[in-house]
């Protein structure tokens, strides 16, 4: 008995659950998913309904009820399902004449299949209704949103219970809670959705990777760039994005007149078109343009912390993940064909140095190596010689390097291949970060070349790569990696010094002077000591050093470490010894 036949099975009962104890309810669809199940219905439910459905739904397991299928016309179809405006919908786009339905009781719906043979089949202990969610019909922001009911189903009742207790412990983690317990971050539609306002806390640690970013990118023979936040349309048609990428992109902006000219409706004059980049590499192009190369020169290796604008669905954006203004952590090297490999084993280098200085284990670090499509080479880019080439030798650098990878066809950009890396949290989810691409579109279409050794005009090979993928998303992992208790150096607080009184402040002030190069508050509330302690702990600060008379006529400190641990009364110079 296959476990993805029992998760169809439970969002048909779910749904024959649902038509037993609501009237009027259109059903959408309701299929498996990876850890369940779920099934889409125009009803409002709340989610003290969910318990009410379960148990109808072990009701009905219980009764011992049959999956019969039957294949019938589309017209009878049409008649079976007339009051169901979703189901008519999926019938009429069905080519053949006719149709299979399945049914559960008095609970008809349609579908291929397959299902179990019966309602006993499944471990009424083995599956519980998860949440409720909005979903658009078929996932258009143009169509009506129905109620999503999720449900979790696994081989038995001690697998849902540990992966109850995994989703717990990833709830505890959610980056977007602990950015407001910690003060790190927040949006707001005042400001734009998708728009991340960082505070001061939120700030300092994404300065301390962006500081560590830049020397590690010098350090690895990479120059500096900056580049405009918006470009003109031309440079869009020509790169292609105009075209290829209009989904994903902001509307253009008419530049004639200022705000004031307009809100007076002047007349207008000359007029320009820009658009927010979605990307940074037309611009790199451009710079790369701007004066003539020779095969000297090369490598050329840009880098930037590029803000980029994407008009991401607004039900598809979530907390740091998905954004609609993000920065790229972005590269571009530009190279002779002898080059290639050599530049490519160096990116997987420092992506992994990435990971490893970061906290991350290289055996968690998941390769995806993104192919084109052969049967359908139209959608890309590039010559096959050209293909070819760069197809193989990512696939001999990924196994030269001895990385964890799979390849899979289809899924390359239109521009070209890529290696894609995803790396794993303590809870063991994937997280998408890293990638190494080649492009061909970009090199053809802005006409890049150098002069080669004979002094001929050649067309040089250019890679896309960045290593955290954005600073948000990074950041987002990191929170939910640690907890929120970042490693000492990235903590916005390092330090914080707790007085036992106001008398005790002074002596606070020449603590924080001794330790200066750290980063150190002092807690001068006018709470109980152990309040100030307790918020100290809950804002995770590495270290609390508490101070009163004991420690003051000894010229010392009270040692609290992260995680409740007492180190004890030492001097200045002991404490320092510890995190060094």
């Amino acid at each position: 008995m296959e476990l993805e036949n029992i998760k169809h099975s439970l969002s048909h009962i779910l749904a024959s659950a649902v038509k037993s104890l609501y009237k009027d309810v259109k059903f959408g669809i309701g299929p498996a998913i990876e850890n369940g199940f779920y099934y889409d219905m125009e009803i409002d439910l709340k989610d003290d309904d969910l318990k009410k459905i379960e148990d109808k739904m072990k009701e009905i397991i219980k009764s011992d009820i049959p999956f019969e299928q039957k294949i019938i016309t589309k017209d009878e179809a049409r008649e079976i399902f007339k009051d169901q405006p979703y189901k008519l919908e999926l019938i009429d786009e069905i080519e053949e004449e006719n149709v299979s339905i399945y049914i559960l009781g008095d609970f008809i719906d349609l579908c291929k299949g397959p299902h179990i043979k019966s309602t006993k089949e499944i471990d009424i202990d083995s599956f519980k209704l998860d949440k409720l969610a909005g979903a658009y019909w078929r996932g258009s922001e143009k169509n009506k949103m129905l109620t999503r009911v999720y449900g979790l189903a696994f081989e038995s009742k001690e697998k849902l219970d540990n992966y109850i207790k995994l989703m717990e412990e990833a709830e505890k983690r959610d980056h977007r809670k602990l950015g407001r317990d910690l003060d790190l971050f927040h949006t707001e539609e005042e400001v734009g959705i998708g728009l991340v306002l960082w505070h001061p806390k939120g700030a300092i640690i994404w300065r301390l990777i962006e500081d560590f970013w830049y020397k590690k990118h010098l350090e690895n023979g990479y120059e500096l760039v900056r580049t405009p936040h918006i470009g003109n349309r031309k440079l869009w048609e020509r790169s292609g994005h105009w075209g290829y990428y209009s989904d994903s992109m902001y509307p253009p902006l008419e530049v004639s007149q200022s705000l004031k000219e307009n809100q007076n409706k002047e007349e207008i004059k000359d007029s320009e078109q820009f658009l927010l980049k979605p990307m940074n590499c037309p611009f790199h192009v451009c710079i790369y343009n701007n004066s003539p190369k020779s095969y000297r020169d090369l490598p050329i290796r840009w880098a930037e912390t590029g803000t980029v604008y994407r008009f991401e669905k607004k039900g598809e954006l979530s907390g740091l993940t998905r954004v609609r203004g993000f920065t790229q952590d972005d590269a571009h090297i530009i190279c002779r064909k002898d080059q290639v490999e050599e530049e490519l084993k160096k990116v997987i280098d420092f992506i992994l140095f990435i990971y490893q200085s970061f906290g991350f284990s290289i055996d968690s670090v998941k390769v995806y190596l993104s192919l084109r499509d052969e049967n359908d080479k139209m959608k890309y880019a590039g010559t096959d010689e050209g293909w070819n080439f760069s197809e193989s030798i990512l696939r001999k650098v990924a196994t030269e390097k001895n990385l964890d990878f799979v390849e899979e066809k289809g899924e390359a950009a239109f521009y070209g291949p890529k290696l894609d890396f995803k790396i794993k949290d303590v809870l063991g989810r994937e997280w998408q970060c890293s990638t190494l691409q080649f492009d061909f579109n970009l090199t053809e279409r802005f006409n890049m070349t150098f002069k080669n050794a004979n002094g001929e005009e050649e067309r040089p090979f250019m890679l896309h790569r960045a290593l955290f993928g954005s600073f948000e998303r990074f950041i987002g992992l990191l929170l939910e990696h640690y907890a929120g208790a970042l490693p000492f150096w990235l903590s916005p607080i390092q330090i914080k010094i707790i007085p036992v009184s106001e008398n005790h402040i002074d002596y606070a002030m020449e603590i924080k002077e001794k330790l200066k190069e750290y980063r150190i508050e002092i807690d001068k509330n006018n709470d109980t000591i152990g309040k100030k302690i307790r918020n100290g702990e809950m804002e995770k600060v590495p270290y609390l050093l508490v101070v009163g008379d004991r420690e003051k006529e000894s010229n010392t400190v009270s040692v609290r470490q992260r995680g409740k641990i007492d180190l004890g009364v030492m001097s200045i110079e002991e404490f320092l010894a510890i995190e060094k």
